[in-house]
């Protein structure tokens, strides 16, 4: 084999050296695909083609763990003075991040859990948990009816919501404040029996 050796003065578990075996077995068997080569007859050419075969081939997370793999192979090789001149050294490896994107949930989700909340308003048995369920209500309908963020609806003023103008202002830093418009009738029902329940409590 060409590369016999592993970084075991690291001390490493089992299953990283397995790892570590498997990624340079491959990395060997992709240099080698047209004649065997020294290890001094690996060029940086040819080490960044085979960077770019695995970001063609596998995800971020495998990408990274077999050049860590290669990395530790040549920093033993430099070590060992097998080779010269450790082609890493002078080698910039970008990594493209994947852009995530934010879970959503599905329609038919949101208009299950809001006709379940409605149905326990209308059948709920004391005062206390109607106005806890309207409360409830109210808090979902306004999130999924206007897009505001969380932290924001925690930090409404009793000030902030213009039932008359069907408004809501959120207050941000550096005094950017902006105003949401309410534009579902629904969503104004909910908020005005909301704040004519509430309005002798707060």
């Amino acid at each position: 084999m060409l590369f016999g050796v592993l970084p075991y003065s690291k001390r490493l578990d089992e299953k990283t050296l397995k790892a570590y075996r498997i990624d340079l077995r491959q990395f060997e068997e992709h240099v080698n695909t047209d004649r065997s080569l020294e290890v001094s007859e690996i060029s940086r050419e040819l080490l960044e083609c085979y960077i770019a075969m695995m970001h063609r081939e596998y995800k971020l997370k495998t990408v990274r763990r077999k050049l860590a793999s290669l990395k530790a192979l040549y920093h033993y090789l430099e070590y060992e003075e097998i080779v010269v001149t450790n082609s890493f050294n002078r080698m910039r490896v970008k990594f493209r991040e994947p852009v995530i994107l934010p879970k959503t949930i599905p329609l038919f989700a949101v208009e299950k859990f809001l006709s379940t909340m409605y149905m326990d308003y209308e059948e709920a048995a004391t005062k206390d948990q109607k106005e806890a369920i309207l409360r409830d209500i109210a808090i979902i309908e306004l999130l999924f009816a206007t897009g505001m963020r969380i932290s924001e609806l925690c930090k409404l003023k009793p000030g902030a919501v213009d039932m008359h103008d069907r408004t809501i202002l959120i207050y941000e830093k550096e005094s950017k404040d902006r105003r949401i418009q309410i534009g579902s009738d629904a969503v104004a029902n909910v908020l005005e029996n909301y704040v004519m329940t509430y309005q002798d409590k707060c």
